[in-house]
């Protein structure tokens, strides 16, 4: 077996972070599912990096050029993600609705909009028609409610964006509720995205910031630690009485997906945030590098994420003794991933733009 199918075998399912069009059109997604990928994640950057850094979707741009950039890249998206969605079918039936799932993202204009959220959400679940689609809402202010609505409708929903205990609480109720309301909630899946290297990035930031050698000895921590705590909290509310009448219906939990878990920090072991993160009923998505890199030599530790997890809420507990206002630093990541994928999103259009002028 491959280490991804390993990976598979101890519990942890291994999604691909990224899409394009030759990866669907040739045998890319095909021989990626045979070596152990389970689903593929998309984003507004890197839909980015597909469509505006090749010519793979020239054609089509010029077919609907009469169109504004907007709808042409919804097109495009759209048969991409529907086409991952066919091919990750097999997967899909073969594990009873468990993995073989394929995300596309709501608008990122609309992170902060319930009502506009939940029609774009519907709107997007409808053109693709495919029982193994995920809709990726942003776990803002304003995405928390939608996701509850939109799990409440039937739709199998990725919440996206967490990087804090608040975040994840809030994302897991917001499913359970929407569960409990659904009319066959047996059908339902979703995952909740919970960033890692990001939070590693931010810290060490911060931690070189204070300067002292204590601060900066614990570089490095923060992003598996806050993970840690994530998971536990995962697990009494998913394991415990909340979830157990759902449960013993037949309804799926909602796993917790890790996501941004490419290392930055090149001082860093390359692999860190796949290896340290193994554990029950989990998600990793990672970027072709990631993954390349630990199937080179990456190291299957079976519940390495259930490793030192009370030492790990300690740690978190721990940052402001140390000068760092932890909750801070999270609540301005997210601020930011989502004026990232907007921004991200914006420079796409222009560039769909400028093809569509030039053709």
């Amino acid at each position: 077996m491959t280490k991804l199918q390993d990976l598979n075998e101890v519990g942890q399912s291994v999604w691909y972070d990224f899409i394009r069009r030759d990866m669907l059109t040739g045998s890319g997604l095909d021989d990626l599912v045979a070596t152990g990928i389970r689903g593929v994640t998309s984003n507004p950057s890197i839909f980015e990096k597909a469509i505006a850094d090749s010519n793979l979707y020239d054609d089509q741009i010029a077919s609907l050029k009469e169109l504004e950039p907007a709808e042409i890249f919804e097109a495009l998206a759209i048969d991409d993600i529907t086409a991952a969605a066919d091919i990750l079918r097999p997967v899909y039936d073969a594990s009873d609705g468990h993995d073989g799932f394929v995300s596309l993202e709501v608008s990122p204009e609309l992170a902060h909009d319930t009502s506009a959220t939940i029609a774009d959400a519907m709107r997007l679940w409808s053109a693709v028609d495919r029982p193994n689609l995920m809709v990726k809402v942003p776990a803002t202010a304003a995405g928390i409610p939608a996701i509850e609505e939109l799990t409440a409708a039937g739709l199998n929903i990725n919440a996206t964006l967490m990087f804090s205990l608040s975040d994840y609480e809030a994302v897991a109720m917001a499913y359970i509720r929407g569960a409990e309301r659904a009319a066959d909630p047996t059908s339902l899946a979703s995952v909740a995205s919970f960033f890692v290297s990001r939070v590693d990035a931010s810290t060490d930031a911060a931690l070189e910031g204070v300067g002292s050698d204590h601060a900066l000895s614990l570089r490095g921590r923060a992003a598996i630690a806050n993970a840690k705590v994530a998971y536990n909290r995962y697990q009494e509310l998913f394991e415990g009485e909340r979830f157990a009448a759902l449960k013993a219906a037949g309804t799926r939990p909602q796993r917790v997906l890790w996501a941004s878990t490419s290392t930055k920090n090149p001082e860093y072991n390359d692999v860190m945030y796949v290896e340290d993160l193994i554990g029950p009923n989990t998600v990793n998505t990672a970027p072709p590098a990631t993954i390349d890199s630990f199937i080179d030599h990456g190291t299957v530790k079976a519940d390495s994420l259930l490793v030192d997890m009370d030492e790990a809420a300690t740690f978190i507990d721990s940052l402001p003794e140390v000068g760092i206002d932890f909750d801070a630093i999270t609540e301005t990541l997210q601020v930011d991933g989502v004026e990232s994928f907007a921004d991200a999103y914006t420079s796409l259009l222009g560039a769909i733009d400028r093809k569509r002028l030039q053709i």
